[in-house]
């Protein structure tokens, strides 16, 4: 049995192929990320899911790609928590920026691949390797124009007074936003990216609010100077992404590149798909 993965920081899809490629299973588990879960956390998340319970002796490949497996320490981590739980598997773990570059990006063909989901990224592919220009240093300094990005402005404009007045009464029925509930957890439970990314939905909802336009539009900005125009090829290559806050706000996003005299590309939510096509080539 092969496990493919695409692992956010909110959720991790999983797809389960026999020896020719035939899909055996579909199953979901919370998000795995390593830079701010204990092995205790991701051991409970796996062991929870039924499907992965039962048929865990019967893995022999595991192909995993996650938020927060950047770094050899990361992915040796996570290798290890995989032995145990898949003990007949080899395992190969790689950063989720390889997940979006193989369900968007032929191989062999130029582009650069974007995140924006729970979180962002951002490289260029050249046909053969990855390249990165930027070494993310995770949510708190990082993460332009991502859920947890658009959450965090969210708050901080509600709490300084600078969202205007008929929506912050409506962003204040819909969430608690009570100072000691907000501050429990960021600071005292885990995933608080995912956390700061839940606010983002009601930016998605309210989306055509002048105010929710300023803040998009300066959100995918930002991303856009920051992080794609690092590279030299950037106005002749495709600008693939792949995550939730792309995907729901695609117009928004397309007009910023546009802009910016940007190719716009593959647009998708969910890379698994891609990836299980990917990985039925390579059988």
């Amino acid at each position: 049995m092969i496990l493919i993965v695409d692992s956010g920081a909110t959720k991790s899809d999983w797809i389960a192929l026999d020896e020719k490629g035939d899909q055996l299973f579909l199953t979901q588990t919370l998000g795995l990320s390593p830079e701010v879960l204990t092995r205790e956390v991701i051991e409970d998340r796996l062991a929870n899911n039924f499907e992965l319970s039962r048929n865990r002796k019967e893995v022999t490949r595991l192909h995993f790609y996650g938020a927060g497996c950047g770094t050899d320490r990361m992915k040796k981590f996570l290798k290890n928590i995989f032995k145990d739980f898949f003990p007949n598997a080899i395992a190969d773990v790689k950063e989720d920026t390889y997940a979006a570059i193989f369900s968007t990006t032929k191989i062999g063909h130029q582009g650069i691949v974007c995140i924006l989901g729970t979180g962002s990224n951002c490289s260029y592919y050249d046909g053969h390797q990855l390249i990165q220009k930027v070494t993310s240093l995770g949510y708190i300094p990082m993460d332009d124009g991502s859920g947890n990005f658009f959450g965090r402005k969210l708050i901080r404009d509600y709490y300084f007074h600078k969202i205007p007045q008929d929506l912050a009464l409506k962003f204040a029925k819909e969430y608690d936003l009570d100072p000691d509930v907000i501050k429990e957890n960021l600071y005292k439970q885990p995933n608080p990216n995912t956390y700061l990314a839940t606010f983002a939905r009601f930016l998605i909802e309210n989306k055509n609010h002048p105010y929710s336009k300023g803040v998009i539009d300066k959100g995918f900005q930002q991303f856009v100077n920051n992080y794609i125009m690092q590279f030299e090829l950037a106005t002749k290559v495709p600008i693939n992404f792949v995550g939730s806050i792309a995907h729901y706000l695609k117009d928004e996003l397309t007009t910023v590149l546009e802009r910016n005299d940007l190719i716009v590309g593959v647009i998708r939510q969910r890379p698994i798909e891609g990836l299980m096509e990917f990985h039925r080539e390579t059988l």
